[in-house]
């Protein structure tokens, strides 16, 4: 078949491009950008166009809830940002753009935290950043004593941060802020190895006790013994907590963990992946989430290098270094420190989707259906709905912990519903009442309680606690070594009454219990029933063993050493005068039987 000529013999592909040629190039110009536009816009998942038609209103917030419930219908329903519209910043139309912008500037309010120091039980250090509402009312920081009396009822909130996120992260200085001005008392939690805080080591005679313990997703304990410390240290104050990101999936999960036995009155989880072996697989399909996942491994390889001293001696540290993505770096590093089999195994058993049934505390949660490292479809919808506790809140765009609004920028939308969620259940009767105390409270403060929160600022601006001195060393250097900083805008101060405090709670303890015993002693001793009467012997034991029982653990106490390792070496420094008294005697007792039979004989 031959092809179509002109009469100039010229054919049809040739007359195409003679009439390409004639259009002017600028044509083609405005063609490519208006193509390169349209491919930006969907890349980016821009949704300006979408904002103007609908009259620059914004999206609508979606509830989901249990029809029955009284945190919905008591406490959720006179919060005005539950039952509004989202509008987002117009030139922050977009979920990556509003995520990029808050990971570099965010715009957060400028205030000074004050910093307590404070060791777990296995020796590690958590650093506690605190803002109190009398700094703000004080207008300077340093006008104020930065102290809480044990009687003080202001309401305290617990703030656990996200993914290698600390204090100084934008998103939480605007929830800090936004709530110390309301008169809350604030402590930003910081995850172990954070905020300026080292690794650190407790070393223990006969047996090497080593806090090598790396925060995760799932890792709840640190958590469960802040907020047990603080409901001790403040008991009359009523305890909330929030969670952003993977802090939220650690608070959800801690709250399911505990059920009723927690303290905590109300609760707000921010962005929570919800499923990990989801969001996992999410965030490594397409190209823009593989650059999310990217980044993310960049900072936890970063994390990891400030504590390359100990992770290179538990994991391989060159296929750490190595690690593209967050999958790769806990297969390296989070499962091999924390002794999951698989990454997939270590997924299904931290995620927080697991544990919503049991969460027994009025609990607000706020996702970003546009959220572009959380996928919506690891979003737990039937166990919210099913559970009296739990709001759940959605909006069609925010990113990831960003939610900008207003021209400026200059606030996140999804610290407003969360104040109000918070004051208003403060001010009502649906506060969560714990209904069974913990019996291990007194003994997993004990660690913390008789070792002071020693600081040792090392070579390269690492702050790392000592538990190695006893308590009055440790006393007399903290002071000297705190009494040569000054603190400024990037120093915080640091508070360390954590000690004082703790021991002379045990003191009350101690005393309240002699008393008790010596008035159960005096009641019971007035004759009664048989069983009665048998009481003040019991008593008489119990007062016998009572002081040698209370100079064990004042020796354990003081030695920080396990009962059970006490009686150990006990009894093994022991056994050879033990042996010898044994023998001794039976020797005795068969020369005695000899001589008997001798004599009948």
């Amino acid at each position: 078949m031959k092809a179509a000529v002109s009469s100039a013999g010229e054919s049809a592909g040739e007359l195409l491009l003679r009439a390409a040629a004639l259009v002017p190039w600028t044509r083609y110009f405005l063609a490519a950008l208006a193509l390169a536009a349209v491919l930006l816009y969907r890349f980016l998942e821009l949704h300006l166009l979408g904002d103007l038609l609908r009259g620059l209103r914004g999206g609508r917030v979606s509830l989901t809830f249990h029809p029955e419930s009284q945190v919905y219908h008591r406490v959720a329903s006179k919060c005005r940002s539950l039952h509004g519209r989202y509008l987002t910043t117009p030139w922050l139309a977009s979920p990556h753009l509003q995520t990029l912008f808050l990971s570099i500037s965010g715009r957060p309010p400028s205030f000074t935290y004050r910093r307590q120091l404070y060791t777990v039980r296995d020796g590690g250090t958590i650093a506690l950043d605190w803002l109190l509402a009398s700094d703000l009312e004080d207008g300077d920081i340093g006008t104020s004593d930065g102290t809480i009396s044990k009687d003080d009822s202001t309401p305290l909130l617990v703030v656990i941060p996200g993914l290698t996120s600390d204090s100084s992260a934008a998103y939480v200085k605007h929830l800090v802020f936004s709530m110390a001005i309301k008169g809350w008392n604030v402590v930003v939690s910081n995850h172990r190895g954070l905020g300026g805080i080292s690794i650190t080591m407790s070393i223990v005679t006969f047996f090497c006790l080593q806090s090598d313990c790396f925060y995760n997703a799932g890792w709840t304990a640190d958590m469960r013994e802040v907020v047990s410390f603080l409901h001790q240290e403040y008991p009359k104050a009523p305890l909330f907590t929030v969670g952003t990101s993977i802090g939220a999936n650690i608070v959800v999960k801690y709250l399911g963990e505990e059920g009723e036995n927690t303290p905590v009155a109300g609760a707000a989880s921010i962005c929570s992946p919800w499923d990990l072996l989801v969001t996992s697989k999410f965030i490594s399909r397409k190209l823009v989430q593989r650059c999310y996942d990217r980044a993310l491994a960049i900072g936890l390889k970063g994390y990891a290098k400030l504590h390359q001293s100990v992770l290179a001696r538990l994991a391989n540290w060159e296929a750490i270094t190595s690690s593209h993505s967050i999958r790769e770096f806990d297969r390296h590093a989070t499962c091999v420190v924390a002794k999951y089999e698989t990454v997939d195994t270590f997924y299904r058993k931290c995620s927080s989707a697991n544990y919503i049934g049991n969460v027994s505390v009025p609990l607000l949660c706020i996702s970003a259906l546009d959220d572009p490292l959380c996928t919506r479809e690891a979003i737990p919808w039937d166990e919210c709905r099913a559970n009296k506790n739990i709001v759940l809140a959605t909006t069609p765009n925010g990113g990831h912990l960003a939610f900008f609004e207003g021209l400026t920028a200059g606030k996140l939308w999804w610290v407003r519903p969360v104040s109000e969620f918070l004051c208003a259940l403060h001010d009502g009767p649906y506060m969560h009442r714990q209904k069974a105390q913990g019996h291990d409270l007194h003994s997993s403060l004990e660690s913390s309680i008789d070792k002071s929160p020693y600081v040792n600022f090392m070579e390269d601006g690492m702050v790392a606690a000592l538990t190695d001195d006893g308590p009055n060393n440790g006393d007399s250097l903290l002071n000297e070594v705190l009494g040569e900083i000054e603190p400024n805008d990037s120093v915080v101060v640091q508070h360390v009454k954590q000690n004082q405090n703790t021991r002379a709670i045990q003191n009350e303890s101690d005393s309240w219990l002699d008393d008790k015993n010596s008035s159960e002693g005096n009641v019971q001793a007035h004759g009664g029933t048989q069983e009665q009467r048998e009481v003040p012997y019991a008593n008489k034991i119990s007062d016998a063993i009572g002081p040698v029982k209370k100079s064990i653990n004042q020796l354990s106490r003081s030695q920080g050493k396990s009962i059970w390792l006490l009686a150990y070496i006990a009894l093994v420094t022991s056994w050879p005068l033990l042996g010898a008294l044994g023998f001794f005697f039976r020797k005795r007792l068969s020369n005695s039987l000899l001589s008997r039979k001798l004599k009948k004989s």
